[in-house]
Parts: structure tokens; C-alpha cells; sequence
């Protein structure tokens, strides 16, 4: 069997020699560009299973390359990022143009990648092995915008969780609630700290309801959206008659922070399981499947999404397995059951 072809785009020769010393040992064929008119090049005449893509490089910037080659020739790629407010922008934005997934470099020049070498093999094993319909082109996400009247009824409160490829899902969901919106929304998205801000602000740009990012003490209220903040487990305390939120720091040793589980089970404690209603989306791994089975145990309503749209169908799978979801279903039919939930009429 022919090796499967890895193409590492970045300015800086360093960088690419550690990639490529991860890539090779991973049994994978390596090619490297400098730049990104070498990159654009080179895709044209070559079939590469999977590209690595730089954001900040002189000339052709990772942004720009990425849109060509959406374009013109589409393929799997991870974005390479550094933990900064700019690149934190940058990078969803190249989510929403096609890349499947990011890593992001500890250090300014990379200097620091043999440091996350593991979570780096993770990334490119994960998104080599993306069937090539599952690539998403540039999203032209149409929010839905029927009007919907609800019942006075009590607010529930919606928990998402969601990682590769849960940007774009979590956007078409929040983009398609109406004003007016009664219930409560918590959101686990895996991402970084410096990446959560940007997301609630991208998000509350396109939605018509409230979204920000989660801040220690802030109230889950009706019409509003909760980002968790990188860094932190999202958790809920009781505060008079209302629920707010509680940012804690990792003391479990969590593979992802925040972590889907902690937010789930936290809920589980809080929450009236009548009003819960638990939900995850694609992304890669097994978290939020313990938890999500713990709220099914309790009452609460549980939504995984179906392998039909989710990208990487691996949190969603794992809650099916489990039996921890009550429902299965693809992102069109839980954004029509969110949007739907309490109404009593919508045209």
C-alpha cells in the first residue's frame, strides 16, 4: 500500500524539520513548502492526504493559501497557530473556510513542539483518516429564520459539548434560535485559552441571541449562550433561585480543559434533571459520554449527533454506544428540536 502524503507548510526551517521528523515517524510521506506560493504550487500537481498549514508567514499568509486551495482544490488541512488574540481570530476564521482542525504552538517560533509531540500525532492521525466527503469546504452557513412562539413554561437549560469540527455546528446552532429564545445555554467547545474569547465574540455576532464567554459567577439566564473558557472547567452552582457559573482549574488531570464530563456532571448535581437537556456534537475521543450517561440515568433529555454530519465521529459514538443518548440525530434535526423546544407555533 502506497504511503499516505504529508505536506508541512511554514516559514521557519525549524519548524518544519520537527514536523517532519513527526510525520515520518508516523510512517507517513513527508513534503514541505516555505512559503505559501510554494505550498499553492505544490497542491496543484500533487494529491496529499493531509496538509499542515501555517497562519503567520510572510507574503502568502496561511489564510490566503487556505482559501486558494478550498477553492481550487480541496483537501484536509490542519491550521499550525501560536496562542495569540490575532491568531485566535485568524484560525476561526480558517474553520469556517475549510480546515478540519488547528494545533497551536506553545512557542512563539515553535521552538517548544517536541513538547507536545503526542497531541500533535493525535491531530494528524485524526484528520488523515477523514473520509474526503467529511472535508469541510467553506461553510455559507444560512441560519434558519422561522419565528417561533413558546409556552410561558418553565426555561430549560441546553448543555453542548463538542471539538473537531464543533465550531461551524455550534454557529449553525446558535445562528439559527430566535429572538426571544427562553431557555438557557452552556457550551463546551475544546479550545484554548485565548480562543474561547474570540469564539463567544464571533458567535454573538451572527446569533440572535446573547453569547459571551463564561466568567466566574456569571448567571445562566434565558435567551443567552455560556462559552466555556479555555483553561477551565465549566461548573454550576446554585445562587438564590438562579444557576451561575463556576470556572475551576483542572485538578483531575483532564485531557481536554474544559472538559465535556465536567461540565455534564457538574450539571447532574445542579440541575434539575427535568429541565436538562444534554447534547454533543462531532468531535474526536470520549468525552462527555460518562457524563451524558449520568444525566440520562437522572431524566435528563440526551442528544448525540448522528454519524451522517458530525465530521469526526467519535464523542457522539462513544455516548451511542454507551446508551447514554436518548436520541440520535443529524444537525439539521437537533437545530429544528433546539429551536423547537417549548414552542407551541413557528412559521
Amino acid at each position: 500500500m502506497e504511503k499516505k502524503k504529508v505536506l508541512i507548510v511554514d516559514d521557519s526551517r525549524f519548524v518544519r524539520k520537527i514536523l517532519s521528523r513527526i510525520v515520518a515517524g508516523m510512517g507517513y510521506q513527508v513534503d514541505t513548502a516555505g512559503d505559501g506560493k510554494e505550498a499553492v504550487s505544490k497542491i496543484m500537481v500533487n494529491d496529499y492526504d493531509l496538509v499542515t498549514l501555517d497562519i503567520e508567514m510572510p507574503g502568502m499568509n496561511g489564510i490566503q493559501v487556505l482559501k486558494e486551495i478550498m477553492k481550487r482544490k480541496p483537501t484536509r488541512v490542519i491550521m499550525i497557530s501560536s496562542y495569540t488574540t490575532d491568531n485566535a481570530e485568524l484560525t476561526l476564521e480558517a474553520l469556517n473556510l475549510g480546515a478540519v482542525s488547528y494545533i497551536t504552538k506553545p512557542g512563539k517560533l515553535g521552538a517548544d513542539l517536541s513538547k507536545i509531540e503526542d497531541h500533535i500525532r493525535e491531530k494528524i492521525q485524526e484528520v488523515i483518516n477523514l473520509p474526503e466527503e467529511k472535508i469541510p469546504v467553506k461553510s455559507s452557513i444560512t441560519p434558519r429564520r422561522e419565528n417561533y412562539t413558546y409556552s410561558s413554561g418553565e426555561n430549560r437549560f441546553i448543555l453542548i459539548g463538542a471539538s473537531t469540527g464543533g465550531p461551524k455546528h455550534i454557529e449553525q446552532i446558535l445562528s439559527s434560535l430566535p429572538d426571544g429564545y427562553p431557555h438557557s445555554i452552556a457550551i463546551v467547545q475544546h479550545m484554548p485559552a485565548g480562543f474561547t474569547g474570540k469564539f463567544a465574540e464571533r458567535l454573538d455576532k451572527v446569533s440572535r441571541i446573547q453569547v459571551v464567554e463564561a466568567k466566574d459567577g456569571e448567571p445562566l439566564l434565558p435567551g443567552k449562550a455560556v462559552i466555556g473558557k479555555g483553561g477551565y472547567h465549566l461548573k454550576f452552582e446554585k445562587n438564590g433561585g438562579g444557576i451561575v457559573c463556576r470556572l475551576e482549574r483542572d485538578t483531575n488531570g483532564s485531557l481536554f480543559v474544559p472538559s465535556v464530563d465536567e461540565m455534564f456532571i457538574s450539571a447532574s448535581r445542579v440541575i434539575p434533571p427535568g429541565k436538562t437537556v444534554a447534547v454533543l456534537l462531532t468531535g474526536i475521543g470520549s468525552d462527555g459520554a460518562m457524563g451524558m450517561l449520568e444525566l440520562k440515568k437522572q431524566g435528563a433529555i440526551t442528544i448525540a449527533e448522528s454519524e451522517e454530519t458530525a465530521i469526526v465521529y467519535g464523542m457522539p459514538r462513544e455516548a451511542k454506544i454507551k446508551g447514554a443518548a436518548e436520541k440520535v440525530l443529524p444537525l439539521n434535526e437537533i437545530i429544528d428540536y433546539l429551536a423547537g423546544l417549548g414552542a407551541v407555533s413557528h412559521v
